[in-house]
C-alpha cells in the first residue's frame, strides 16, 4: 500500500507532510490517518475548477422568474386539497415512513453561550432547550399516530460528545434511545489562494465542515440511509436546530409532498421585506432553485406585483421533506449525481513555511443543501405563516435573536387560548402580560390546543408562569 506521503506528493500536495521527520512517532500516526482519509483526487477538481478557474463568480443575472407555490390554507379555497394531504401524511405516518433529521453542528458562540446550539435554552417560562422542544414535539407526533418516528442529528467533530452527553444527561427526553442516531458532519481540507492544503498544526491538517449541503452526505456515507431503507422509512423531514416554532412533524405538509410525487419539498414564508435575509426561491428555465439574498440582483428582490405584494417574496426557512432515494443518490458514491461545491474565501489561522502560525487568506469548500432543487423530480414548494413556523435564533440582540424567538412564543400561546375562549391581555404587539407556555407534549397546533385545553376538568388558572403539560 501506498504510504499517504507519496500519494500527497503526487498530487502536489508534499507541503503537508513538510514537517513530518522531525515529529514524534504518535503524531507522524495521527497526520498519516488523517491524510488518508481525504480523497485528493476531489480536492484535485475543485481546485482545477474553483480556484484555479479564474471565471467570475456565478451570476444569477435578471433572468430568474419567481417560483410557484401552494399558498397557505386561509388563501386558498380548495380546502378539500389540504384535507386530503393532512389524510396521505397521517398515513405515511402509521405506516412507519417518516424520519426526522436536524442539522446541528453549530455552536452558541453568536449568543454568547457555551455549547452546542441545541442546548440553548430557549422556552419563555421553563427555559427547556431546542433538542428538548424538538425531542417533545416527535414523541407527541409518535404517540399521536402510534407509530416510531426515528430522529438522526447531525451534530460536527466539535460539538458530537456534548451532544450525545446532554442527550445522555436528559434520559433523551422520553424518546426510545434506539430511535436517536447521532453522527458528525463531513469536512474538507482548507487551501490557501493556490489550491494547497493547509495545515494548523505540523501533525494536523485544516479542515472545515463541508456546508449545510455535506448533510446529504453525512447521510448516506454514515450508514443513515441504509438503515431506513432497512426499517421501510422512505421519507425524511429536515429542519435546522434554531427554529422553535419548526413543526418537526407536519402530515400536511407529508401529504403535499407525497400527492406531488416529490423527491424534495420545501416549505416557505412570504419575506416581510426586500432586505430580509433569506434565499428566495426561484425558477431558472424548468428548474427550481434557491438564490441567495446577496446573490439576487437589488431590481429584483425590490419589484412587487401590481398588487403591491413582493414578486420575489419565496423566502426559504431550511424545511425541507427528502425522499430517501434522493440523499441516496446525491450524497452517496454511486456517481449518479452530487451536489456541486461552492467556495468562501475567508482568513484562517495556519503554518507558514517556517511552522509559525499566521492569519492568511485561505479558501474554504462547501455544499448548500438547496442545490439539490435541481436534480429532484417534481419539486413542490408550499407556504408557511410565518407566526407559526418560523422564529429563528441567530443573533444575541434584535431581530432573529433569543428575546425575538420567546416573543414569537407568547405570541403563539396567546392565539391559542383566544381559540380557546381566553383572551389574555396582550399589549399592542400580541405579547401577553404575563409568560405562559404549552409544551409539545400537550399540543403542538392550536387545533390540538384547544381540543386537549376543553378536555381538562379542572382547567389550571391562568397566571404568570403557568405551563400547560
Amino acid at each position: 500500500m501506498i504510504h499517504p506521503r507519496h500519494l500527497f506528493d503526487q498530487h502536489g500536495q508534499g507541503q503537508v507532510f513538510r514537517f513530518f521527520d522531525d515529529l514524534p512517532a504518535d503524531k507522524q500516526d495521527a497526520l498519516t490517518r488523517q491524510a488518508a482519509s481525504i480523497d485528493l483526487d476531489e480536492i484535485d477538481q475543485l481546485v482545477k475548477t474553483l480556484v484555479k478557474k479564474n471565471a467570475p463568480t456565478e451570476s444569477h443575472g435578471a433572468d430568474p422568474e419567481p417560483a410557484d407555490y401552494i399558498p397557505i390554507l386561509s388563501k386558498n379555497q380548495n380546502s378539500e386539497a389540504w384535507q386530503k394531504a393532512t389524510e396521505m401524511g397521517e398515513q405515511a405516518l402509521r405506516n412507519g415512513r417518516v424520519a426526522a433529521f436536524t442539522v446541528a453542528g453549530g455552536q452558541g458562540t453568536r449568543l454568547g453561550f457555551d455549547g452546542p446550539k441545541g442546548t440553548f435554552p430557549i422556552s419563555p417560562v421553563s427555559e427547556k432547550s431546542l433538542f428538548q422542544i424538538f425531542a417533545e414535539k416527535i414523541k407527541s407526533s409518535g404517540e399521536r399516530y402510534q407509530c416510531s418516528i426515528p430522529w438522526f442529528i447531525m451534530t460536527s467533530l466539535q460539538n458530537h460528545d456534548e451532544t450525545s452527553a446532554f442527550f445522555r444527561k436528559h434520559s433523551f427526553f422520553g424518546l426510545d434511545p434506539e430511535s436517536l442516531h447521532l453522527f458528525p458532519q463531513g469536512t474538507i481540507p482548507i487551501v490557501d489562494q493556490e489550491g494547497k492544503i493547509l495545515l494548523n498544526d505540523k501533525h494536523n491538517i485544516a479542515m472545515s465542515p463541508d456546508g449545510h449541503g455535506g448533510s446529504l452526505r453525512a447521510l448516506a456515507r454514515s450508514g443513515a440511509t441504509r438503515w431506513m431503507e432497512e426499517k421501510g422509512i422512505d421519507l425524511l423531514s429536515c429542519f435546522q436546530v434554531d427554529n422553535p416554532l419548526v413543526k418537526c412533524i407536519d402530515p400536511t405538509f407529508i401529504g403535499f409532498h407525497l400527492n406531488e410525487d416529490s423527491q424534495l419539498s420545501s416549505k416557505i414564508i412570504v419575506k416581510k421585506d426586500p432586505n430580509e435575509k433569506v434565499g428566495v426561491f426561484c425558477k431558472k428555465g424548468e428548474l427550481t432553485q434557491v438564490i441567495e439574498y446577496s446573490d439576487l440582483a437589488q431590481e429584483l428582490q425590490q419589484q412587487t406585483d401590481p398588487d403591491g405584494a413582493l414578486r420575489f417574496r419565496a423566502g426559504s426557512i431550511a424545511v425541507h421533506i427528502f425522499h430517501r432515494e434522493l440523499v441516496e443518490k446525491l450524497g452517496g458514491n454511486s456517481g449518479e449525481g452530487n451536489l456541486p461545491f461552492h467556495i468562501a474565501h475567508k482568513k484562517n489561522s495556519s503554518l507558514d513555511e517556517g511552522g509559525q502560525l499566521i492569519e492568511a487568506p485561505a479558501i474554504k469548500f462547501e455544499m448548500f443543501i438547496f442545490d439539490a432543487l435541481p436534480f429532484a423530480e417534481n419539486p413542490l414548494i408550499l407556504e408557511a405563516l410565518r407566526e407559526s413556523e418560523f422564529s429563528p435564533v441567530k443573533n444575541a440582540q434584535g431581530s432573529d435573536s433569543p428575546e425575538s424567538s420567546r416573543s414569537d412564543q407568547l405570541r403563539q400561546f396567546a392565539r391559542w387560548f383566544k381559540a380557546s375562549g381566553i383572551n389574555l391581555n396582550t399589549d399592542s404587539d400580541g405579547i401577553p402580560e404575563i409568560k405562559i407556555e404549552v409544551s409539545p407534549q400537550f399540543a403542538d397546533t392550536k387545533e390540538r390546543f384547544v381540543e386537549a385545553w376543553k378536555s381538562l376538568s379542572p382547567q389550571p388558572e391562568i397566571k404568570n408562569g403557568l405551563v400547560v403539560e
